[in-house]
C-alpha cells in the first residue's frame, strides 16, 4: 500500500447527502487516496443528535456535537447542514483555520457567497461547491473552469427535480397538481412543507450561483425574479400540449443590452419550451442546464439533481480536488466577479408571451383585443379562437354564458416584459374580456 499523506476531513451533517458522503468516504478510502495522492481520513461527523437513525451504518464514535472542536482540527471542512445559521458561523470558522471548505449550501450561498468567498480569498483557503446548483451534475467547474476563456450568453435550467417531476407527470399522464405533489411528497421528492420548492425559491437560489459564475458577476438573491408553479392547472396543460409546448419551471440567466452596454438578467418562472427543445424531454425529477456560449456553441449538461448517494457522487469530487489543492500547494483560486454587470429588472427584460383569453362571443372582439395590444406595443405572433360548447367543456360552465364562451389564444412576438405585463393588465379590465385564463412566458423559441 503506498504511504500517502494524510489529510483530516471533518463533515458537518449526516442528513441523505451527508450520512452518503460519510459512507463512501469508508467505503472507497484506498480509491480516493490513489486518486487524491492523499489519505482521506473521516475524523469526525457534526451533528446536533448523535443517537438519530442515519441513512447508512457508521460507527458511533464518529459523532460528536462540538463542531468546533471538529472543524479546528481538520484539513478539509465538509458542511451539509443546509440552512443558513450555524452553517455560515461554522464554514467560516473553516475557512479562517486554515481548511478548504466543501459545501452544498445553495442557500448559504446565494445569501451569503461574497462574504464567504472573500473569507476565503483573505486566507488563500478555496471553497468548492459542484453540489450546491444542480445535485449530481457538473456544472460549476465547467462554468468556473472549462468555459473562463469563453462568454457564456445564455443558461436555461431545469434545476428543481420536485417542480420538473410534479410539471412532467402533469403533462405526460394529464394528472392533478394537488394529486401529483401529494405522490411527491410520499416518495421524498417533495418535503412535508414544499414552499421552497413549487414556489421557485430553491431555483432562485441556484440561478444566482449559476449567473453569478456564469457572467463574473455577485449576483444577490433578491435580484432575482421568481414565479413558482402553484397556477398551473391541467388545462393549461392541455392548451401547451395542443400548442406544441411543455411547461418547465425554468432558471434563465441572460447576458442582455441595456442601452448603454452590457447587463445581465436572472429569473425563475413557469414557462412554455419547445417539444423539439432538449429541455422538452427532461423527465421525472431530473435537471438539466442549457448553456449557450459564443465559442462553444450550444452544450446540455443532464442528470440527477438530487438524492444522498448522487449529490454525494459531487461532493467526493470536490473533497478530492481539495486533497490535489493540499498536495499542490499554493493558494486557492478565487471568484471572479469583476465585470461587475448591472441586473436589469424583469420589466427592462425582452420576454414573449403566450395569453389565454375567455372573451364575450360576439363580432368585434378580437378588433378590440388586437387593438388593446397594439396600443401596449405588442404584436401578434399567433391567434387561435374557439368556441367552447358549455354542455362539455368545465371552462364554458363557469361563465355567465349558457351558450358557451369564445376562447383566444394569443401568441406575442417578443416585447419588453413591461409592455407584456401591462397589456395583460389592461386586457383583464377590458369590457370584451371575461376572465384572463392564463398568461405563460415563452422560451426556447
Amino acid at each position: 500500500m503506498t504511504d500517502y499523506r494524510r489529510l483530516r476531513v471533518a463533515l458537518l451533517g449526516a442528513g441523505a447527502v451527508g450520512s452518503q458522503v460519510a459512507a463512501l468516504l469508508r467505503q472507497h478510502a484506498d480509491e480516493l487516496a490513489d486518486r487524491a495522492g492523499a489519505r482521506l481520513e473521516l475524523v469526525g461527523i457534526a451533528v446536533r443528535n448523535p443517537d438519530a437513525p442515519r441513512d447508512a451504518d457508521l460507527p458511533r464514535e464518529l459523532f460528536t456535537t462540538d463542531a468546533e472542536t471538529l472543524i479546528l482540527g481538520a484539513d478539509i471542512v465538509i458542511e451539509l447542514m443546509g440552512g443558513i445559521e450555524p452553517a455560515r458561523t461554522s464554514l467560516l470558522q473553516a475557512i479562517g483555520s486554515g481548511a478548504d471548505v466543501v459545501t452544498a449550501n445553495k442557500a448559504l450561498l446565494a445569501t451569503h457567497g461574497p462574504e464567504i468567498f472573500e473569507a476565503a480569498d483573505q486566507v488563500g483557503a478555496q471553497v468548492y461547491y459542484e453540489a450546491a446548483a444542480a445535485g449530481a451534475i457538473p456544472i460549476i467547474r465547467p462554468l468556473r473552469d472549462s468555459l473562463a476563456g469563453d462568454r457564456v450568453q445564455r443558461i436555461m435550467g431545469i434545476v428543481n427535480g420536485t417542480t420538473n417531476y410534479i410539471l412532467d407527470r402533469m403533462d405526460t399522464e394529464g394528472a392533478d397538481f394537488g394529486e401529483v405533489l401529494a405522490e411527491a411528497q410520499a416518495l421524498g421528492y417533495a418535503e412535508a412543507d414544499p414552499t421552497a420548492d413549487i414556489e421557485g425559491y430553491d431555483a432562485a437560489q441556484k440561478a444566482a450561483i449559476l449567473a453569478s459564475l456564469a457572467f463574473h458577476t455577485s449576483v444577490p438573491l433578491e435580484a432575482v425574479h421568481r414565479d413558482g408553479i402553484t397556477a398551473i392547472d391541467k388545462p393549461m396543460m392541455d392548451a401547451a400540449r395542443k400548442a406544441g409546448y411543455v411547461i418547465k419551471l425554468l432558471a434563465v440567466c441572460e447576458r442582455v443590452s441595456n442601452g448603454s452596454g452590457e447587463a445581465i438578467s436572472v429569473r425563475v418562472y413557469p414557462a412554455l419550451v419547445p417539444r423539439e427543445h432538449p429541455l422538452a424531454s427532461v423527465h421525472g425529477a431530473n435537471n438539466a442546464v442549457f448553456v449557450q456560449a459564443e465559442a462553444a456553441g450550444n452544450l446540455m449538461f443532464y442528470g440527477a439533481g438530487a438524492g444522498g448517494v448522487q449529490t454525494a457522487s459531487a461532493v467526493l469530487g470536490d473533497v478530492v480536488s481539495a486533497a490535489r489543492r493540499h498536495i499542490a500547494g499554493g493558494v486557492g483560486v478565487g471568484e471572479s466577479t469583476r465585470a461587475n454587470l448591472p441586473i436589469l429588472p424583469i420589466g427592462h427584460v425582452t420576454t414573449q408571451y403566450q395569453i389565454t383569453l375567455e372573451v364575450t362571443d360576439e363580432p368585434g372582439v378580437l378588433a378590440t383585443v388586437a387593438g388593446i395590444l397594439s396600443e401596449g406595443r405588442v404584436s401578434i405572433a399567433t391567434v387561435e379562437q374557439t368556441v367552447a360548447d358549455a354542455s362539455t367543456d368545465p371552462l364554458a360552465r363557469v361563465t355567465a354564458d349558457p351558450t358557451g364562451v369564445a376562447r383566444l389564444v394569443i401568441g406575442t412576438h417578443k416585447a419588453l416584459e413591461q409592455d407584456l405585463s401591462e397589456t395583460v393588465a389592461r386586457l383583464a379590465d377590458s369590457d370584451v374580456v371575461d376572465r384572463v385564463v392564463s398568461v405563460l412566458r415563452v422560451e426556447g423559441d
